[in-house]
C-alpha cells in the first residue's frame, strides 16, 4: 500500500511544482508576446515533469503532449500521462484562472493516481485526497454543464434547452472536470478531439470521488493505447449519467436521421 500512496503523491507533488513554475514564467514575461508565452509555458513544464519522473521512477514510461510519443510505452506495465500546460490559450491571457497541469498514473490496464494542479486557483485536486462528493445535490438546482469555450459540440446547446441547464464556458478539461468535482458544475461533455493527456488525471481524481467517467456512448475510457486519440467523454454525477447518456443517444439519432426522415 505505501507504493500505491507514494504515487499518488508524486502526482499530486510534480502537478503542484509544475504550477508554480508556470505561475512564475507567467508573472516575470507577462502577456505582451502571447504565443511566446505559450510556447515557454508548454516546454518549461514539459522539461519539469519529464525529468522528475525519470528521476523519481525511472523504470516508468512517459506520454505527454510535448514529448516524442516513444511506442515502448505499449509494452510498459506503468505509463505516466502528462499535459504540461492544458489549457495553453487561457494560460496566455491575463486574469483568466482556467488552465491546469496534469499528471496521471497508468498501471496494467487503469487510471491508479492523478493529479490536477489549478495554479491560478490557488488548488491542487488528486486522488491523495479526491473532493468529497456530496451524496445529493438540490433537486431545486438547476442543472450546469460545463463545456469548451472555444469548440463546445453540437449538441451541447441541444442537451441544455432539453435537460433546461445551464452551459458554463471553460478552458481547460481539466478545469471543466474539476469544476464537476468542485460542485462548480454537474456535467462536462465533450466531442469532435481530445488525446489521452487532456483527459487521464482529471478522470482518475473523478474516478476516485465516485463520479461517473465514459466515452459518451457508454463506453469505458481507454489509456495507453496506439492511437492517444480520445476524442470524447463524460463526466458527472453517477446518478445523472443514464439520462446524459440517453439524451446524447437521442440527439445522435436525430442527426442521423437528417432533416426529410419521417416522423
Amino acid at each position: 500500500m505505501k507504493s500505491i500512496r507514494n504515487d499518488h503523491e508524486v502526482a499530486r507533488d510534480l502537478a503542484s511544482e509544475a504550477g508554480q513554475l508556470l505561475l512564475r514564467l507567467r508573472a516575470r514575461h507577462g502577456f505582451d508576446e502571447p504565443d511566446v508565452l505559450r510556447t515557454l509555458g508548454d516546454r518549461t513544464s514539459h522539461e519539469f515533469l519529464f525529468s522528475a519522473i525519470g528521476r523519481l521512477r525511472p523504470s516508468d514510461a512517459v506520454l505527454s503532449e510535448e514529448g516524442a510519443d516513444d511506442p515502448a510505452r505499449l509494452r510498459a506495465r506503468r505509463v505516466w500521462i502528462i499535459d504540461p500546460l492544458d489549457g495553453t490559450r487561457e494560460f496566455a491571457e491575463a486574469g483568466r484562472t482556467d488552465w491546469a497541469v496534469h499528471v496521471a498514473l497508468w498501471e496494467n490496464g487503469d487510471l491508479v493516481a492523478g493529479a490536477v494542479a489549478l495554479p491560478a486557483q490557488g488548488s491542487t485536486v488528486s486522488t491523495v485526497d479526491p473532493p468529497w462528493l456530496p451524496e445529493e445535490r438540490p433537486s431545486n438546482q438547476r442543472l450546469r454543464i460545463t463545456a469548451s469555450r472555444t469548440r463546445p459540440p453540437a449538441f451541447t446547446q441541444r442537451m441544455a434547452t432539453q435537460l433546461g441547464a445551464e452551459v458554463i464556458p471553460m478552458g481547460s478539461a481539466g478545469a471543466k472536470i474539476c469544476a464537476v468535482l468542485l460542485g462548480i458544475a454537474d456535467i462536462y461533455v465533450h466531442a469532435g478531439g481530445q488525446y489521452e493527456w487532456d483527459s487521464a488525471a482529471p478522470v482518475a481524481v473523478a474516478q476516485a470521488a465516485g463520479l461517473h467517467a465514459s466515452r459518451i456512448d457508454g463506453s469505458p475510457l481507454r489509456y495507453n493505447m496506439a492511437d492517444p486519440l480520445l476524442p470524447d467523454v463524460l463526466v458527472c454525477r453517477p446518478e445523472l449519467s443514464g439520462m446524459l447518456l440517453a439524451s446524447i443517444r437521442d440527439g445522435a439519432d436525430l442527426d442521423s436521421a437528417g432533416p426529410h426522415a419521417g416522423g
